[in-house]
């Protein structure tokens, strides 16, 4: 499998950045060249310029640090990857997530190049989101914003439904009828697998899904009869 560089240049930053370096060197790239001008354009680095070493180009980008004396250092920039060469996440311009109220920004690969999530709502195209971007600073408890996920030791949003499991197919695979009635798939993962808890067409189970894929779920817990009835 070829590398993820998308991955690579997120990690490059987000480890310079908890590090205090000033400067990063990534790999330029037609893709990586595009998201460092967004980044550049919504104010999370400072500076970029494009460096040749032997052949190669390579981007240096000019990190902004948070100068507070009196409390802990802190990060500026948290960037998650998202879609992945195994598995690739894609949204409409209808459900691109909102990053921290709109304070952060979705990078997205659409049929018109890189772009912003606002700018993608704009022209009404998706695409396939590449990362978040987020500053943590921004962060304003009691809000009622929701984060999606994107802070440090928070979780991915999701959302956990009852169903009934109407076919049972291969590869630990089932099909799930929810109680608001739609149909999703579902396998089994985790403690139920670990555990090798039998699940059965008939059964009641307890579906966690993850809100960029809603067809789809991992089964998290079987109903038993008693559960149900109570």
């Amino acid at each position: 499998m070829g590398r993820d560089t998308i991955a690579d240049i997120i990690t490059s930053i987000r480890n310079a950045d908890m590090d205090r370096k000033v400067t990063v060197r990534i790999a330029s790239t037609n893709i990586t060249e595009n998201i460092v001008k967004i980044l550049l354009r919504e104010g999370f680095i400072e500076n970029v310029r494009k460096h040749q070493e032997s052949n190669k180009y390579f981007l240096v980008l000019t990190l902004r640090h948070r100068r507070n004396r009196k409390g802990a250092y802190r990060t500026i920039l948290n960037l998650k990857r998202i879609s992945r060469p195994g598995l690739r996440i894609y949204s409409n311009y209808q459900r691109i997530p909102r990053i921290l109220g709109g304070m952060g920004i979705v990078i997205l690969s659409t049929s018109r190049g890189i772009m912003t999530d606002r700018e993608a709502r704009l022209e009404r195209i998706g695409g396939e989101i590449l990362c978040y971007i987020g500053n943590p600073s921004d962060i304003r408890i009691g809000s009622g914003t929701s984060y999606l996920g994107v802070l440090p030791g928070m979780k991915e949003q999701k959302w956990i439904h009852e169903g009934l499991i109407t076919e049972s197919l291969p590869n630990g695979m089932f099909r799930v009828r929810l109680d608001n009635e739609n149909m999703i798939l579902g396998y089994v993962s985790g403690k139920i697998r670990r555990s090798f808890i039998r699940i059965l067409p008939g059964d009641r189970v307890k579906i966690e899904v993850s809100r960029y894929d809603s067809t789809k779920g991992r089964i998290i817990y079987r109903i038993r009869n008693k559960d149900s009835n109570n």
